[in-house]
């Protein structure tokens, strides 16, 4: 993607003007250089997609990408329409992120993940509720601040923000 290569380089934005040349943040299409925005709240952040590609390779490098790729997950398992469909991405889910030893377990209590577990046969639009809650205000409370001080977003900032 547009931010992976760049994350392990030297310089984690040294080609960032090449990378988004042409692309498109947030819904309001928003040329990516107005990353000021991101800086603004995580809800900001999560809207944009390039703000989500950036998150997640910051917590990429902090090894805590299972919380964005779980809270992602979610987003698009809201808007399936189709009951086959949905039993299907519910068990994808579960098996990646929420059953004890997933390969990319979310820290949520164990009440959160016995419920899921109960309740994963018969999966709803609100399965994943109360997890996907639980992640987005960790990543809120713990990851987010760390992302706006972290080297990584100050160099995209400096180089793309508002001047």
């Amino acid at each position: 993607m547009y931010l992976r290569s760049v994350s392990q380089s030297a310089s984690p934005v040294k080609d960032l003007h090449v990378i988004f040349k042409g692309r498109f943040c947030c819904f309001s299409q928003e040329p990516v250089d107005d990353v000021d925005s991101w800086g603004e709240s995580i809800e900001k952040l999560l809207s944009c997609k390039a703000g989500q590609m950036a998150f997640q390779d910051f917590l990429k490098s902090e090894y805590s990408e299972e919380n964005i790729l779980f809270w992602l997950a979610c987003e698009e398992y809201k808007k399936i329409t189709s009951p086959p469909e949905m039993i299907s991405r519910a068990n994808q889910i579960y098996t990646e992120f929420v059953q004890t030893e997933a390969p990319r377990q979310v820290n949520i209590d164990s009440g959160t993940r016995t419920n899921i577990t109960n309740n994963i046969s018969e999966p709803n639009l609100s399965s994943f509720d109360t997890a996907q809650k639980m992640i987005f205000s960790l990543m809120a409370r713990d990851c987010y601040p760390r992302f706006l001080k972290s080297d990584f977003y100050q160099s995209i900032l400096q180089k793309h923000g508002k001047r």
